[in-house]
């Protein structure tokens, strides 16, 4: 599965969605100190309008990846559909 690259800007309230914590979050100098500094998916920081994060995304999303609601991406990021395989013979319902 391809990296997607997510362009993650801060909205009014300076938040952005933080895949690493999977959460709603402030990004500001002790975020970027606690947490981006160290993050294995921090790929810049979006020419200065918020963060760029690097990961595999399951969702049909754009290449790059452009947020400004961080909510949505939120809970767009709580809901991921399973891959899942047909039952063998015999074992699915009657």
């Amino acid at each position: 599965m391809p990296q997607v690259r997510h362009i993650n800007r801060t909205d009014s309230s300076g938040r952005i969605y933080c895949c690493l914590r999977n959460k709603v979050v402030v990004l500001d100098k002790e975020h970027r100190s606690l947490f981006c500094a160290g993050c294995r998916m921090y790929a810049g920081d979006a020419g200065g309008l918020g963060v760029e994060c690097l990961w595999e995304d399951v969702r049909p999303v754009g290449n790059p990846h452009l947020v400004d609601d961080p909510e949505a991406e939120l809970r767009s990021n709580q809901t991921k559909k399973i891959p899942t395989k047909p039952a063998p013979p015999g074992l699915g319902a009657p």
